[in-house]
Order: structure tokens, then C-alpha cells, then sequence
């Protein structure tokens, strides 16, 4: 349970550091960039929320899943879905591909990885 509430915690804490930078950041590094470590980050520690035992694979798949999100924006899914009416969708689905978006997603998957064997080694 003591696992669970720490990436309860940390998710909380990263969902709202990602709406903040959402909200109020316009530049050319952190949103584009660092919000899009981050956003493979918030969604390790989601799924560590339910799932507290390690999986070692687990940041690969979560590499995996942006990727396939974002291969999806290539291809309109939005459109093809017929959501893109809805804010919502699109933000959650991504209207624009772009590849630097995918070297974002697998830096934040390897500082998960890295930062994991690091707390189990303590």
C-alpha cells in the first residue's frame, strides 16, 4: 500500500506540474520538450499505481504506447474518429506528428528506467 501512495503522489504532483505548463508556458523548450518527458513519466507512475510490483519492461511499454499515440496523430485519427469537434479528444489524442515528440517520450522513459534502478539499488 506504502508503494501505491507514493505514485499516487507522484502522479498528482506531475499531472498538475502538466496542466500548469499546459496552461501558462509559451516557450520553445519546456512545454514542447520537458511536457513531453513528462507526460510518459505521469503515465508510468499511473500505471504503478495499480500495478506498485516492478515490471522491468513496464517503461518500454509505456515508450510503446506514446509512440503509438503519436503515430496516430500522423494518420488523423482525431479526424478519422470523427472527435474533432471535441477539445477534449483532441487534446487527449494530439492533432500534430512530429518525430522530435517520440525522442521526447523514450529521454522520459529512460530517466524512468534509470531512476527505478536507482531506488531499487538503495
Amino acid at each position: 500500500m506504502q508503494k501505491r501512495v507514493v505514485y499516487i503522489s507522484l502522479t498528482v504532483f506531475l499531472l498538475a506540474v502538466e496542466i500548469l505548463i499546459a496552461l501558462f508556458v509559451r516557450d520553445r523548450i519546456v512545454r514542447p520538450y520537458i511536457g513531453d518527458m513528462l507526460v510518459v513519466v505521469v503515465i508510468y507512475t499511473f500505471v504503478r499505481i495499480w500495478i506498485p510490483d516492478s515490471v522491468p519492461l513496464l517503461p518500454l511499454y509505456v515508450f510503446l504506447f506514446a509512440t503509438v499515440v503519436e503515430i496516430s496523430q500522423y494518420f488523423n485519427l482525431v479526424e478519422l474518429l470523427g472527435v474533432s469537434d471535441s477539445k477534449f479528444m483532441r487534446i487527449l489524442l494530439g492533432t500534430s506528428f512530429d518525430v522530435k515528440d517520440i525522442v521526447c517520450y523514450a529521454v522520459g522513459c529512460v530517466l524512468v528506467w534509470v531512476a527505478e534502478r536507482k531506488i531499487r539499488h538503495l
